[in-house]
């Protein structure tokens, strides 16, 4: 008696035997795109985790975890980004300078109006892989706080990542 496998899907029967195949992208087959996000009125988290997802390349079909498949994201109004509850006020970033004694914890309320840029930077970059392509692939963002950017040359296409 011979049985089917269940990845056999009824072809070939008896056989083990797959009907497709996992396709591995090669660098040279990458095609990257410049997108734009406006980050006006979007809460800090949510926009940073679509951005991360967008740097990855996890969008494409051809999405290979060991390859830099994303697209090069152009963030504007960094400025204007929302935290919820009290984060505001509550939420610290920590910074040492090396030197003994040389920590600086500051609110994000302070690092927004000092770099407005850094909120969105730091969030984004706690999303990626903490390896070489991570730190590549945090290259690929542009960060600006308010609505112009140099990237114009570049053509980029407005998305929304997320429903208003």
């Amino acid at each position: 008696m011979v049985i089917a496998s269940p990845f056999s899907h009824g072809l070939n029967k008896g056989m083990n035997t797959l009907s497709y195949k996992t396709r591995s992208a090669k660098p040279g087959e990458i095609e990257k795109s410049w997108v734009l996000v406006d980050a006006q009125n979007q809460v800090l988290g949510r926009i940073a985790s679509r951005i991360a997802f967008v740097l990855r390349g996890k969008h494409k079909t051809n999405y290979t975890p060991h390859i830099e498949c994303g697209d090069h994201v152009v963030v504007i109004n960094a400025g204007k980004v929302r935290l919820t509850g009290n984060k505001m006020k509550d939420k610290t970033y920590f910074r040492h300078s090396g030197y003994p004694g040389g920590e600086t914890i500051l609110s994000a309320a302070t690092v927004l109006e000092k770099d407005n840029r850094r909120l969105i930077e730091a969030a984004v970059r706690g999303m990626l892989p903490k390896n070489r392509i991570g730190r590549r692939l945090f290259t690929h963002m542009h960060v600006y706080g308010g609505a112009e950017h140099k990237h114009q040359a570049q053509n980029p296409q407005l998305i929304e990542l997320l429903a208003k």
